[in-house]
């Protein structure tokens, strides 16, 4: 019986592992190929979906997996990717940190809709508080740039361009959680007790709605960023 418990765990810690190694190439893939600016102030900044799956994993395996995912995805940027060095390396952890082990966090002591959705706005609301802070202190050297010139853009640019990460990300975990859990299940990679409870759960139309909406809203505001709904000058009538 103990020979077949232990079997099973070690069982059980490859796929994990499996799951785990699957959702950092995947983090990769996201920060490497799908990154673009969003707020012309702020054109060094770069959004990428790589916390979709980070705070995912953090649902189901806990926030201890969002540091260790965060860590492992921010080297491999500073190694193959980054032109920002080390500076863009400390960044991307403490970014990945504040939002997704916050998330994740939250969750873990409350796993329901409810709980995913305060853990999401609270992981928002830190990744904005501490990257001003961050950028405060790293931005001037990072950009040879003085200290006055950074706070001129901390709430021009800063903060809409945390705000717009956050919400972005955190509507698409909302829509994409249930069928990620979902394929998991069905291909036996993740453990019954990582998500307990919510197999009986079906996510509330409401909150569907309400993420939708957040999206379709982000992508207007990306849209009047980039000036797409700039009015076209009348024609030269001399």
């Amino acid at each position: 019986m103990e020979k077949t418990q232990t079997s099973n765990r070690k069982h059980l810690n490859v796929k994990t592992m499996i799951v785990l190694a699957m959702i950092s190439a995947i983090a990769f893939a996201l920060a490497a190929w799908v990154r673009f600016p969003v707020i012309p102030a702020v054109g060094f900044l770069r959004f990428d979906p790589k916390d979709i799956v980070i705070i995912i994993a953090g649902f189901i395996y806990g926030p201890l997996t969002t540091v260790i995912i965060t860590v492992v995805v921010a080297i491999l940027q500073f190694f193959i990717t980054s032109a920002t060095g080390w500076v863009g390396l400390l960044m991307n952890i403490v970014a990945g940190v504040a939002f997704c082990t916050t998330a994740a966090f939250i969750y873990s002591k409350r796993r329901s809709i409810s709980g995913a959705v305060i853990g999401l706005i609270v992981g928002t609301i830190t990744l904005t508080i501490v990257m001003v802070l961050w950028n405060y202190i790293l931005t001037p050297i990072f950009l040879n740039w003085p200290r006055e010139a950074v706070v001129a853009i901390l709430w021009t640019g800063i903060v809409p361009f945390n705000l717009f990460n956050g919400v972005v990300n955190s509507a698409v975990v909302l829509l994409a959680y249930k069928p990620i859990v979902s394929g998991l299940r069905a291909a036996n990679l993740m453990p019954k007790l990582g998500d307990k409870g919510t197999n009986k759960r079906r996510i509330n139309p409401a909150v569907i709605a309400i993420a939708i909406f957040v999206l379709i809203s982000a992508v207007l505001f990306y849209m009047a960023q980039q000036g797409m709904f700039s009015p076209t000058p009348p024609p030269y009538a001399g």
